[in-house]
């Protein structure tokens, strides 16, 4: 079927559907999520799409440090929110105006839509939608519309995609579709981990094939952007984390050194680019200090609130040294993901590194304990 041949299935808003998802109750929960179980799984009440919005039936969704941040209270966002932002599904049905997707179509969603009129849109990646972060914000999707209820009263969506869930109801803005040779839990990290991790690489950093880079923190985006290095022809990669288990999987997805942070700085390693990928105020201190002089670090993890570092001003003049905040790797999805679907294809993209577990929906709070201890990389919710 061709997109030409699914257009007359495009139609407004349909009749309410259930739905079986994960729905956070309440911010900040005691440790362990496994007892205190502060997302349950039930079933809720998804409308058809409407103008602009397509229904997707998800198919694999990863479970990132920012779910994680929501749970813990750290990105405060309204209750009751239906969680979940990595994530690959079917195209199942078409609203109104959609016309360049096809029903049956793979796509990846992104959890940041992008309006393409205001001024961040016009900043090619480097800020954030303004519509899009205040639909993020506000638990709406993209037209400030909501589409999931349960009992009759309103659920929120979690950064416009909410994919902890059987079917999600999003924006056309908010899904890039890839081929059907991408597997569901291939493409599902393209959306997320890809994006902001290797973004940091491609988008920022833009290393040289003769640079020295390091990546700080071997979580899921870090490891990312660890293969993207890696995987764009970067000849000296080196792995930094605390974890013995995240150093051993850092070798083997290529980087020439793996090490804790404090060999590092012991041992005078100094690096062109430093990619910061903990979410820690100690990390970025680390990693500014693995930054050699003229070199550049950026930094994309999210600390808690209200976090501060210290860093020494003088070195960044004196030695004309830079530090880089990127937002999403500073991507723009429609452009940005083609480029690791292509390098995945072409085997130059261990993104099959990256997933640590699947698992089934149920067991979600207990994912949550596994993440929050350090121990995961990417786990896959998967959906029979």
């Amino acid at each position: 079927m061709t997109i030409e041949d699914t257009k007359s299935a495009a139609r407004p808003a349909t009749g309410t559907r259930t739905i079986r998802g994960a729905v956070l109750e309440a911010l900040g929960a005691e440790r362990p999520y496994s007892d205190t179980r502060p997302i349950h799984v039930q079933s809720l009440e998804l409308e058809g799409p409407g103008k602009g919005e397509i229904l997707v039936r998800i198919e694999a969704a990863g479970i990132c440090h920012s779910d994680l941040s929501v749970v813990n209270g750290n990105r405060p966002r309204p209750v009751p929110m239906l969680i979940g932002h990595e994530a690959a599904g079917i195209v199942e049905e078409l609203g109104e105006g959609v016309d360049d997707l096809a029903i049956g179509q793979r796509v990846v969603m992104t959890f940041l839509p992008r309006c393409g009129e205001c001024a961040g849109c016009r900043s090619n990646g480097k800020t954030p939608c303004e519509k899009g972060t205040a639909s993020n914000t506000e638990g709406t999707l993209l037209g400030g519309n909501r589409r999931l209820s349960r009992d009759g009263e309103p659920v929120h969506h979690h950064l416009g995609v909410s994919a902890f869930a059987t079917h999600a109801v999003v924006s056309r803005r908010s899904v890039v579709p890839v081929g059907s040779d991408v597997p569901a839990h291939i493409a599902a990290l393209l959306g997320c981990a890809l994006l902001t991790g290797g973004g940091a690489i491609l988008n920022v950093a833009k290393p040289a094939p003769s640079a020295r880079v390091a990546i700080v923190g071997l979580g899921g985006v870090g490891m990312a952007a660890l293969i993207t290095a890696v995987g764009t022809g970067v000849e000296h990669v080196v792995g930094i984390d605390t974890l013995p288990a995240k150093l051993e999987a850092a070798r083997n997805l290529g980087a020439v050194e793996a090490m804790t942070s404090t060999d590092a700085l012991e041992g005078g390693k100094k690096f062109d680019a430093v990619i910061e990928a903990a979410g820690h105020p100690r990390a970025l201190e680390a990693a500014v200090a693995l930054t050699k002089p003229g070199g550049i670090t950026v930094t994309v993890g999210l600390p808690a609130p209200g976090q501060s570092v210290a860093i020494d001003p003088l070195t960044l003049t004196a030695e004309a040294r830079s530090i880089v905040g990127s937002y999403l790797g500073s991507a723009v999805p429609e452009h940005d993901i083609p480029i690791y679907e292509q390098l995945w294809r072409s085997g130059k993209l261990a993104v099959e590194g990256l997933v640590s577990d699947t698992i089934p929906l149920e067991e979600i709070n207990r994912a949550m304990d596994t993440l929050d201890g350090g121990h995961a990389l990417r786990q896959i919710i998967t959906f029979s």
